[in-house]
């Protein structure tokens, strides 16, 4: 026993002499194992960095008959299913009239965009503003300028240039759009807030009323085009293709047809005009050359009449609604159904989005809801009517006289629209949902305009990982399995082992 605890021994003490990790094997193979812990934190760093978001920008002006507006839309580089994602971040209404009240005076017409384009400017980042396409639409004001003096109309669009070309944006145009893509591009609008296009659910029908024009569209089984095709748009996005019904009716905004209704009953040229849209007691002096400046009444314009006439109300609700109706015309069609007009409309089908002027009148008189019965509508539109003007005067101190005056006849135009003339029952008067924004967008034409625009701009390739998600998995399962066994052979020499074995006698 004492020898083969002698050699033992021997065996510990040659042990101790010979120190493994100052030998060069165990050397190199620590220097390798230090760089594959590197090697492998530095993949896992690259592969799951992250990457910022680059965005493009878009800038639309809305030039309407009344006013116009801009805004900011804001998308990622790269596409989605070969649309951007477009999303407004910004906009501002431009202080004074719409562009076409510019027509004796030009140059104001390009003055009055200066505050915001100037908002624009401080809102794109500067990297981006030299390649930020910008728009101006034009709508049914400009139409109907053009369609009167299309002279005039040139000289508001070569002032709106100039002016927007002073902008370090890319400026893209100015142009009138048509009734045909005003109606589509809002119901684009509606959809895509909603998410309907991508999810490829049932589609929303868009109502927009302004103040020259009104437009309808939606998406009918019964419609394939074949009937009226003029009032057929089809396009393309997120994949699916759409054959959408979409008709503009020029005139009948809600001013001109406040124009046209007046029109009507001043055809005798009566020094005094007793009108049941506007309340008991409102009076003012007009002047027949306004009335009749025009191209929707300037053919009907009374000869001989006097300069002004006495402008006075009732307000009878009923009246009111026969007095609107005499501006459509129900009687003549040559199609399987009409709307007015002689104008071909496929059965309404699914849910509606009302905005623009739908919106801002019947928020004002407190009508958003639809599930209220239509009938019950009527009767509170009634009462408003009948209020005395003193009293209307008195509940909202803080509106334009103008404006404050208009409601009754603007709510009553709105109500015989959509039943007498879209054709809403008092059972689908409920599939109307009166909208402002959507997902903190305003509904309307631009965005669905910008939309479209995307599809014309090359996207960016959008920054990926250095290595595909199978390459970077091989890499670190490699990297992992070479580090185990080296740290496994890193060992060996301190396994325990002896040159010589001890003899036992």
């Amino acid at each position: 026993m004492s020898a083969q605890r002698a050699a033992v021994l021997q065996c510990g003490a040659e042990m101790k002499e010979k120190n493994p990790w100052h030998t060069p094997v165990t050397i190199i193979i620590t220097v390798i194992g230090v760089i594959a812990i590197v090697a492998l934190v530095t993949v896992a760093v690259l592969q799951n960095r992250p990457f910022p978001q680059k965005y493009k920008y878009g800038i639309v002006l809305d030039a309407g008959s009344s006013h116009t507006a801009l805004y900011i839309y804001e998308w990622p580089a790269e596409k989605d299913n070969n649309t951007g994602r477009v999303e407004q971040t910004h906009s501002c209404k431009v202080k004074g009239p719409g562009i076409s009240s510019y027509a004796s005076a030009p140059s104001k017409a390009g003055q009055s965009l200066t505050e915001c384009m100037q908002e624009a400017v401080q809102r794109v980042p500067e990297k981006r503003r030299g390649e930020t396409p910008l728009y101006l639409g034009a709508t049914a004001g400009m139409r109907l300028l053009n369609m009167e003096n299309s002279a005039a109309s040139d000289s508001v669009f070569q002032s709106v240039k100039k002016a927007l070309q002073m902008f370090p944006f890319s400026y893209q145009g100015a142009r009138i759009l048509s009734g045909q893509e005003e109606g589509a591009f809002g119901w684009v609008t509606v959809n895509y807030l909603d998410d309907r296009l991508k999810q490829g659910l049932e589609t929303t029908g868009a109502l927009d009323l302004g103040g020259a024009s009104t437009q309808i569209s939606f998406v009918s089984d019964n419609y394939n085009g074949s009937e009226s095709p003029s009032n057929s748009v089809t396009f393309r996005l997120y994949g699916n293709d759409y054959n959408l019904y979409t008709h503009s009716f020029l005139c009948y905004g809600k001013d001109q047809a406040l124009r046209m209704t007046l029109a009507h009953q001043s055809q005798a040229g009566p020094g005094t005009v007793l009108d049941p849209c506007f309340h008991p007691g409102y009076a003012e002096i007009k002047n027949y050359s306004v009335l009749y400046d025009s191209p929707c009444v300037s053919d009907r314009k009374p000869q001989g009449a006097p300069a002004t006439f006495n402008h006075t109300g009732n307000g009878n609700f009923l009246e009111c609604q026969k007095t609107i109706k005499n501006i459509f015309n129900f009687t003549d069609c040559k199609y399987s159904r009409c709307s007015f007009n002689g104008v071909f409309q496929p059965l309404l089908q699914g849910p509606f989005g009302a905005f623009s002027a739908y919106y801002f009148v019947m928020n004002f008189l407190n009508l958003t809801d639809t599930s209220i019965p239509l009938d019950d509508v009527k009767e509170k539109l009634k009462r408003y009517c009948a209020t005395p003007w003193n009293q209307i005067r008195q509940r909202h101190p803080n509106i334009k006289l103008k404006y404050l005056a208009e409601y009754c006849f603007s709510g009553t135009y709105i109500l015989t629209l959509l039943t007498e003339g879209y054709n809403f029952t008092s059972e689908s008067y409920s599939d109307i949902k009166f909208i402002e924004k959507i997902k903190g967008s305003d509904a309307g034409w631009t965005l669905g305009y910008m939309l479209n625009l995307t599809n014309m701009i090359p996207a960016e390739a959008p920054d990926s990982p250095p290595l595909p998600h199978a390459g970077y998995v091989s890499i670190v399962t490699v990297i992992a399995v070479l580090i185990f066994i080296l740290f496994i052979l890193s060992l060996r020499p301190l396994w325990p082992s002896c040159s010589k074995q001890p003899q036992i006698v």
